[in-house]
């Protein structure tokens, strides 16, 4: 019987190892594991801060409806059309408009000929008045004596000193007429009746003009006012008296108190509406005639506060702003109640307070809670209070 050679005579079986197409399956995989391990391990670390983002911000102002704001434009309070008293052709026109002129001061000429003509002849008909009124005296004189010695009728003294009169009405008359006619040779100059500023011209030299006929408009120096119109639908609810805004388009910004002075008892034909002026109480020189300028019937906000619309965001279903947390310099998002919008701004009924910073633009940029460096327009930084 033949015997079995020992175990260690043997090689030993190798280890099974997986297939070749096997392993390349499993790479990828462990390549995601790794990955994954990485990505893990950096999330363990501290995320860096985030820069905080510049934002614009302004506080609310006072509320003024658009529904009640007006177009207008600054005019003179007394406003005067010139013209010349008499007819005649212009030989010389001394201004232009947008001069400052002052009281007396001649703006036109006429042709004098025919007026200085007719008051050499008036001078004339008063001196032949004045002759005839000397002779009549003597006549009296005369016939006065020879009626006291009886030599002539008391019929005859009376229409003598009947002529006498006549002769001095005569006069009168005459030099009523030398009067006027000197009035009419100096009308041929149209003077300015006080201070003011030339508005308009509507004649020049060499035309010939009618008496009363427009030459220039003159608005007198003083006090100025906004002329605007106002809607025949709302004439019911505006006063004379009632007070108002005024802002001049090239200061916005910038508004001054006024009243509303006069309203036009009747509506233009043509646009139906109704001429208002207001008077307002800016500094001098703050307003020049021609501006346009805004009227806002003031009060009629209720006293809300205002804000840009690029300021208004959404806060569910509710509007809302960002304010800046003066605290922590990080913004805030307020849930606000507005009324009417406006052109360019939104009145703030609730939610607001006046000395609040809020985002006025590149709100829609910003999250709750984001750190935030707020400037104002000129781009200066801004600490809030």
């Amino acid at each position: 019987m033949r015997s079995r050679p020992p175990a260690a005579a043997f090689p030993a079986a190798p280890a099974s190892s997986p297939p070749k197409g096997q392993s390349e399956r499993l790479l990828p995989l462990i390549v995601l594991a790794v990955t994954v391990a990485l990505l893990a391990a950096c999330s363990r670390e501290a995320a860096p801060d985030e820069a905080a983002r510049p934002v614009l911000v302004a506080h609310p102002t006072a509320s003024t409806h658009t529904a009640t704001a007006f177009a207008g434009e600054v005019r003179a309070r007394e406003e005067s059309l010139l013209s010349f008293r008499v007819a005649g052709k212009v030989v010389e026109r001394k201004v232009d408009v947008g001069e400052h002129v002052r009281t007396g001061q001649v703006l036109a000429v006429l042709d004098p000929g025919d007026l200085e003509a007719q008051a050499r002849a008036a001078q004339a008909q008063l001196i032949a008045a004045q002759a005839e009124l000397a002779s009549a005296r003597a006549d009296q004189a005369r016939f006065d004596k020879l009626a006291k010695d009886q030599l002539v009728s008391r019929s005859t003294l009376d229409a003598q000193n009947a002529a006498a009169e006549a002769a001095q009405g005569q006069v009168n008359a005459a030099r009523a007429n030398l009067e006027v006619a000197r009035n009419q040779a100096a009308y041929s100059q149209l003077r300015a009746p006080r201070d003011g500023v030339i508005a308009t011209r509507n004649a020049e030299s060499g035309q010939v003009v009618a008496a009363g006929q427009t030459v220039f408009s003159l608005a007198a120096d003083g006090v100025r006012e906004i002329a605007f119109a106002l809607p025949e639908g709302m004439i019911a609810a505006i006063k004379p008296g009632q007070p108002v805004l005024v802002e001049a388009w090239s200061q916005p910004g910038k508004r001054w108190a006024g009243r509303i002075r006069e309203i036009s008892p009747a509506a233009d034909p043509a646009s139906r509406t109704y001429a208002a002026r207001v008077s307002v109480d800016a500094p001098a020189g703050a307003i020049e005639l021609g501006q346009s300028a805004r009227v806002y019937l003031a009060g009629n906000g209720n006293g809300a506060l205002s804000v840009p619309l690029a300021a208004l965001q959404r806060a569910g279903d509710r509007s809302a702003v960002f304010v800046i947390d003066a605290k922590t310099s990080t913004a805030k998002l307020v849930p606000i109640q507005t009324g009417p919008f406006g052109e360019d701004r939104v009145p703030v009924k609730s939610g607001l307070s006046p000395d609040a910073w809020v985002v006025a633009a590149g709100g829609h940029l910003l999250r709750e809670g984001q750190k935030v460096t707020p400037v104002d327009r000129d781009n200066r930084p801004v600490k809030p209070n």
